[in-house]
């Protein structure tokens, strides 16, 4: 069964604007959607999920990232990959909709719409809605003596958009064999699994290039990462997650 925290009748699907510039160098091809995936393996209708994103992950236009939960730890089997960062990134992203809908397997979708995570017919089309309208600021990375540069190109000038950039971690496929609970007696594969959200700056809507050093790349078991441009706003809660507004994924 979904496992829910809260559910309210409103579903609200934010639409990005704009179209990406070309970069001067470095061109890159933009993802078509960045696809989110909050799971727990103490969550019985979660594996579906898993398996779903281990093959949406193989995908070169999607970028996909896994983000275990906590809250379902008490249920006798305590999450190997959870991190409370994650658990408090899906509740905030309720509040920013409004809709309040904290559950497992919940996807979400270039940080809008979201909807059950398993549910593959409804992530395509998803997708293809989203493929349509292309992320407002491209991105390019660049490796070298020891920092990654970032490149951050907007669509258009003129433009009223502002975010923070994020590298994030990941491990590009992790297998855990599940002892107790729900899922007691099954291994599960998980695709690109977030080891850590590091904010190494901020975007005001301009051509910009950031630096940060590659250990920001490197939290344990990382073995790849991604880059995110999304907006956000301050709150009382902390800093509120709004829609991806760029993205990429390293080559390595």
């Amino acid at each position: 069964m979904i496992r829910r925290r809260r559910s309210f009748a409103a579903f609200i699907a934010a639409i990005l604007l704009g179209a990406p510039a070309a970069l001067a160098e470095n061109p890159v091809q933009p993802p078509k959607a960045v696809l989110e995936l909050f799971t727990s393996q103490g969550c019985s209708s979660c594996p579906a999920a898993d398996a779903l994103f281990v093959e949406l992950a193989k995908d070169p236009d999607l970028i996909t990232l896994t983000m275990p939960v906590t809250y379902w730890d008490y249920l006798g089997w305590k999450d190997t990959l959870g991190q409370e960062a994650f658990s408090k990134r899906q509740k905030l992203y309720a509040k920013t909709r409004g809709d309040g809908q904290i559950y497992t397997p919940q996807a979400v979708i270039n940080g809008a719409a979201h909807m059950v995570g398993s549910n593959k017919a409804e992530l395509a089309q998803a997708v293809q809605e989203q493929a349509s309208e292309a992320f407002p600021v491209a991105v390019a990375l660049t490796e070298d003596a020891g920092a990654l540069r970032i490149q951050l190109s907007p669509a258009r000038s003129g433009e009223q958009i502002s975010g923070g950039v994020w590298v994030v971690p990941i491990s590009r496929l992790v297998m855990v064999p599940i002892e107790r609970g729900e899922n007691k007696g099954r291994s599960v594969s998980y695709a690109n699994v977030v080891r850590g959200l590091v904010r190494v700056g901020d975007w005001s809507g301009t051509a910009a290039t950031l630096s940060t050093p590659l250990s920001a790349t490197t939290a344990g078991g990382a073995d790849s990462y991604v880059v995110l441009v999304q907006a956000d706003q301050p709150s009382k809660y902390g800093m509120m997650p709004g829609a991806i507004l760029g993205a990429a994924r390293a080559k390595r």
